[in-house]
Formats: structure tokens, C-alpha cells, sequence
């Protein structure tokens, strides 16, 4: 209590510390106006100055100097108004301060009185309000074990049913959630957001797969929204589960037409289509490789000036440092585009040295393709984990920036990922 009357006297005394002082001064004549008024009249007439120099250098013609001046001259009207006092100052009213000063402290501790919690200055008070507080998980459940009792009683309440998803959701009981999903959407009309979060919450309950019903529900959602980012993440994940990784990129791929290949949903999908790309063996599965390819009708000529082509070879020091089925991912990046790789091949390191050819039809996506990007850098990536995604303790190699069409490449992996 002390502490906290202390403070609120002292931010009172500041307050009245600024207002007080300007109340008892006597009014002093304002120049800042004519100051002003005569910075902005010289700063004109150098313009002006400035602006003959220009006709006369020929930088400006006539007409061009013309409206220049009008202009400047409407500044001058705007800017310097001779005769135009700015107000002085409110000053001299010490009425005013002592009266202020009277009675600010006293409407402060009134307003507080009604408006505050003056009960706070009693600490038993506190200490039990604080205890009240404190929120235990049985509270929780016995919450929700009063809200499962309304909707019995109450089962057509849709607000109590969204209520329990999200609530059974945020406890990870996932089948009351999913059952909450299945009483509301018999209140509700579908949409593809709600069926995407059953179908996920469903999946979660189901040992977190997808395979069954709610693989129907994701179709579901996409027949009524085929753009739902959630609904295309769970129908890639449903394909990936059952080693469908041409399904899952092809899934996948989608995404990254509606988002930022840069954002944060960007990133995360890239890095699970090369996994889905490095399970499926480091190429683009046939099926994912048709659907990258059917909105391009390239020339072979066009083909050839897409790809890079060279070899890649293993620094000998570090043979004994990485086993023959360490996995080696041999990719092409944009210097200026996104991150992750525009084609990629996977080999092992029993393959070393291995000559490579990467091209457009080993792209992840439809809109970055090798053929799309000016410079590039190739490299190759040696994972133990046998992860696309590069780590820590990598070993690696990367060339100098190319053009796509550069051959000959010799790609030496000699450094340790930090």
C-alpha cells in the first residue's frame, strides 16, 4: 500500500510540476512566428534564385519556368502571411493554478475510490484473489465435463459444440473433439475449413493417420474448396503415409501456388516435397514429373539451355568419416529466388564420383523451375540422416554462381555444414 501511494503522489506532483509553471507565467511576446516566416521567405528566394540560374543555363525552358515560379509564388502565400500573429502562450492565471492545484489530488482519489479497487491496499485480500485465480487442470476438465452436461441438455447449441472441439482439442482428447465435430456438423452447413479440422482431429484420434475416413473427409473439403491450404497439407500428408509420394508432391505443389515461396508455409511445404522427392529415391516421381510438366511445351533446344550437367567428387580426407549409403543430394538453387532446390537427385556415396544432369523435370515446383532463374549455384550435400532437409554436420560442396546450360561442372565436397 505505502509503495503504491508513494508512486501516485509523486506522479501527481510530476503532473502538476509541468502544468503549474506554464499557468503562472506571464504572457511573453511570441516571435517563433516571425522567425519562421522569415527561414521560409529566404529559403524561397533561393529557389527562385535557383530557378533563374536554370532558364538561364537552359537546364528548364520557358515554360517549364513558368510554372515553377507560379509555383513558388503559391508557396509564398501559403508559407509567409505577414500580419498573421501565432496565439501567445495562455499564461498568467494563477486563479487557475491554485485551483488545479486544490483540486486535481482530490478528483484522483475520488475517481479511484469509485473506479478502482482500493481493496487491493488489503494483503489477506490479495493473497486470496491470487489463489481464486489460479486455474488447476481438474478445474479445466470440470469445465468441460459441465459444458459435455449443457449439451446433453442442450444439443442443438452450435456455440457449445465449437466451444468442446476447441477445447478437447487444446486438452489433446481428441476423440470427444472429434465427436464434438461430428454433433456439429449435423448443425451446421459443411465448409471446407471445419471438415479440414475433423478430418485432422479425427486423424490425430485414429493414431495420428489419415488413412480411412479422414482421407474422405479431406476430399470433402477440397470438392468445396480446392484452394483450402489445410485441406491440400492433409491429402499430401494421406498420399505420403501410404508411400504415394508422387500424390503427396503433386498435393503439395498446389500450396506453393497460393502462397509466398518465401513465407514461412512456403518453406515448410518445399522441405516436405524434397523428403517426399528424397524417399521416393531423389527423383520427382513419374506422376508428380507429368503434372510439373503440363503447363510447359519446351523445345529441346530450350530443354538443353536448362540444364547443368557435371560431376561430383568426394574430398578424400573424408572418406572414413561417412559410410557408402550415406545419402548425396546433388541440387541447383537460385542465387536470387527462393531457398530450397530447383532440381535435385539423390545417389549415395558408394557412387562417388558420379556425373550428374539436372534439369527442369526435376523441379519441385511448376512456377520454379531451373529454366526460370538467370543464375544458379550447384552443390552437392552429403546427410547421414538421409534427411532432404540440410543440418548441422552436413558435409557439402557448392560451385561458383553459373547460368543455367553450364557443364563440365566439378563439384568437390571438402567443408562441414555449421
Amino acid at each position: 500500500m505505502t509503495v503504491f501511494v508513494i508512486a501516485a503522489a509523486l506522479m501527481l506532483a510530476a503532473a502538476l510540476g509541468f502544468i503549474l509553471p506554464t499557468l503562472m507565467r506571464k504572457p511573453m511576446p511570441n516571435t517563433a512566428h516571425a522567425q519562421r516566416d522569415a527561414l521560409n521567405l529566404e529559403v524561397l528566394r533561393d529557389q527562385l534564385r535557383e530557378l533563374d540560374v536554370d532558364r538561364e543555363e537552359g537546364v528548364i525552358d520557358s515554360m517549364g519556368y513558368d510554372s515553377s515560379r507560379k509555383e513558388l509564388e503559391q508557396r509564398v502565400l501559403e508559407d509567409v502571411r505577414p500580419g498573421v500573429q501565432a496565439s501567445a502562450p495562455s499564461g498568467g492565471k494563477p486563479w487557475v493554478a491554485i485551483t488545479l492545484a486544490v483540486l486535481l489530488p482530490v478528483i484522483a482519489v475520488a475517481l479511484y475510490w469509485m473506479l478502482g479497487n482500493p481493496g487491493g491496499f488489503d494483503p489477506s485480500r490479495v493473497v486470496a484473489e491470487n489463489t481464486e485465480q489460479k486455474i488447476t487442470p481438474e478445474q479445466i476438465n470440470d469445465m468441460v465435463a459441465k459444458l459435455a452436461r449443457h449439451l446433453k441438455e442442450k444439443p442443438d447449441d452450435i456455440e457449445g459444440w465449437d466451444m468442446m472441439t476447441r477445447s478437447a482439442t487444446a486438452l489433446g482428447r481428441f476423440a470427444d473433439a472429434a465427436d464434438a465435430y461430428s454433433h456439429l456438423l449435423k448443425l451446421v452447413p459443411p465448409n471446407a475449413g471445419l471438415l479440414a479440422d475433423y478430418a485432422d482431429t479425427l486423424g490425430m484420434a485414429n493414431n495420428r493417420s489419415l488413412q480411412g475416413e479422414p482421407e474422405k473427409l479431406i476430399a470433402q473439403a477440397l470438392a468445396i474448396d480446392p484452394k483450402n491450404i489445410k485441406a491440400l497439407a492433409l491429402a499430401g500428408g494421406a498420399f505420403y503415409e501410404r508411400k504415394d509420394y508422387a500424390g503427396a508432391i503433386t498435393q503439395w505443389r498446389k500450396i506453393l501456388q497460393l502462397v509466398p515461396l518465401n513465407s514461412d508455409v512456403g518453406r515448410s511445404v518445399a522441405s516436405s516435397i524434397l523428403d517426399a522427392t528424397s524417399q521416393a529415391g531423389g527423383v520427382i516421381p513419374p506422376a508428380a514429373k507429368a503434372a510439373n510438366e503440363a503447363d510447359a511445351s519446351a523445345s529441346a533446344t530450350a530443354a538443353t539451355a536448362a540444364q547443368v550437367s557435371g560431376t561430383v567428387e568426394l574430398d578424400p580426407a573424408l572418406r572414413t568419416q561417412v559410410s557408402d549409403t550415406d545419402s548425396v543430394f546433388i541440387f541447383a538453387r537460385a542465387v536470387d529466388g527462393p531457398r530450397f532446390p530447383l532440381a535435385v537427385l539423390r545417389k549415395q556415396v558408394k557412387d562417388l564420383p558420379v556425373q550428374f544432369t539436372l534439369d527442369d523435370s526435376m523441379s519441385m515446383m511448376a512456377n520454379a523451375k531451373l529454366s526460370a532463374f538467370n543464375k544458379v549455384v550447384v552443390g552437392a550435400r552429403i546427410s547421414k540422416s538421409g534427411s532432404a532437409t540440410p543440418s548441422a554436420g552436413d558435409f557439402e560442396g557448392v560451385t561458383e554462381t553459373v547460368q543455367p546450360g553450364a557443364k563440365n561442372l566439378v563439384i568437390k565436397i571438402n567443408s562441414q555444414r555449421k
